[in-house]
């Protein structure tokens, strides 16, 4: 590790989990489940792979840029942001309510740092990414392009558009990942819409692919997207599955997809909390 130990990695995912926690439970309303299953990939995008400018700037330029496609998982998203300093992690206490910049699903209206495009429209991410990949080849901006979808997200028509037109143009500066924690808001993705074989058919699409199997374990989602960024330059772009847990990380809200979009009552939220201990400071 260069930056931070993964002892250190892991107090912040610990931290970012009681965050997602008591953002949704105070306004009793947001989607704790796929955030949580995705605090290791965003902990370790942002506090150890990223090559990120101290000072925020929509455009970009000189950095590597993330995007997040599937915006319902904004408590995750809001929490790394404030952990590594974009905005005051005190501005976490006003997730979802009258005024915030902390919408359900981030916008850009209201100048938040960090975020570059309002997202929750799912399908949309993948396209606007290889945009910023484009622009970056334009300007001659060696930097990368990450961008999260969920696996259900799958489901929508334009991600395979993008898909095509990706490996079309040879997009090696661009790094996609696929949150596979095989559930949706209706259910198991096999159920509602099943994706397949989903390696082959990126495969298929011309990308080169990643398969992380431990996507809640920080060492791993590291190793996973460095093996990812040495593919880079190749004249094509990258998927990286990697395989998570919805709700991981509170026992009572692994394995379902229930909590996809509900928030825990306080006896929920206490005995989540119990299982993940203040090592940061709570906002």
């Amino acid at each position: 590790m260069t930056k931070n130990s993964i002892h250190n990695l892991e107090a912040i995912v610990q931290q970012v989990r009681r965050d997602i926690l008591r953002m949704v439970h105070a306004c009793q309303s947001g989607h704790p489940g796929g955030s949580l299953g995705c605090a290791e990939l965003l902990v370790g995008l942002y506090f150890e792979l990223m090559q990120r400018n101290e000072h925020f700037d929509v455009n970009g330029e000189g950095e590597d840029l993330f995007f997040l496609s599937n915006g319902h998982i904004s408590p995750v998203f809001y929490s790394v942001l404030a952990r590594a300093g974009y905005f005051p992690i005190s501005e976490l206490a006003t997730f979802r309510k009258l005024s915030s910049r902390l919408q359900g699903h981030p916008t850009t209206h209201e100048g938040l740092p960090g975020i570059r495009v309002a997202s929750g429209s799912l399908g949309q991410g993948l396209s606007v990414a290889i945009g910023a990949a484009q622009a970056k080849r334009l300007n001659k901006d060696n930097h990368l392009v990450y961008v999260l979808m969920g696996d259900g997200e799958l489901q929508e028509g334009q991600v395979w558009e993008a898909a095509m037109y990706a490996s079309h143009n040879k997009m090696d500066n661009l790094i996609a990942i696929v949150d596979y924690n095989g559930a949706q808001i209706d259910g198991a993705t096999n159920d509602v819409l099943s994706l397949g074989d989903l390696p082959h058919k990126w495969m298929a699409f011309g990308w080169k692919v990643v398969e992380v199997r431990r996507g809640n374990d920080v060492g791993s989602v590291i190793a996973g997207l460095r093996r990812a960024q040495s593919m880079t330059a190749e004249k094509a772009p990258i998927m990286v599955l990697l395989h998570t847990e919805m709700g991981n990380g509170v026992d009572f809200m692994m394995g379902s997809h229930k909590w996809h979009g509900v928030a825990p009552n306080d006896a929920q939220l206490e005995s989540a909390l119990r299982q993940n201990a203040e090592t940061l400071g709570d906002y």
